[in-house]
């Protein structure tokens, strides 16, 4: 950022110079933006995603509550209407965007690896149909 003529005065009377600042915009833990709108990661467990629920998104002031869905898919983006950067220019606010991660459960014993394989009989056709050619 430059302010004209704010610096210091020049030698021999001459005018003032330009101050130059300089900011560096640290990268925040949870969010990122793109202009007013702000978006966040939100991992979600499997029954979460697969049933539905009310889960806490982390936001500028705290937490918001929103409904998932059931049957909410990993990288569905949801809206949160308001809940973004304020803007002194329009008097308005962004929106805050969460993006969906199911989270997928590890170190599982045998008895909740067969818990997850009942599971995958659930699955009526491949995920994958149609992404490779025969």
């Amino acid at each position: 950022m430059r302010l004209k003529s704010k610096g210091a005065l020049g030698t021999g009377g001459g005018e003032a110079g330009d101050i130059v600042i300089e900011l560096n915009v640290l990268q925040h833990k949870l969010f990122s933006r793109k202009g007013d709108d702000l978006y966040v990661d939100v991992p979600v467990t499997v029954v979460e995603a697969a049933l539905g629920a009310k889960i806490e998104v982390p936001s500028l002031n705290g937490t918001s509550m929103m409904t998932l869905p059931e049957g909410s898919q990993t990288g569905k983006t949801f809206k949160l209407k308001g809940k973004g950067m304020p803007c002194p220019q329009s008097g308005g606010t962004g929106d805050l965007y969460a993006v969906i991660k199911v989270v997928v459960p590890t170190d599982l014993s045998e008895s909740d690896k067969e818990m997850v394989r009942r599971l995958d009989a659930l699955y009526k056709e491949n995920p994958r149909n149609g992404m490779v050619k025969e």
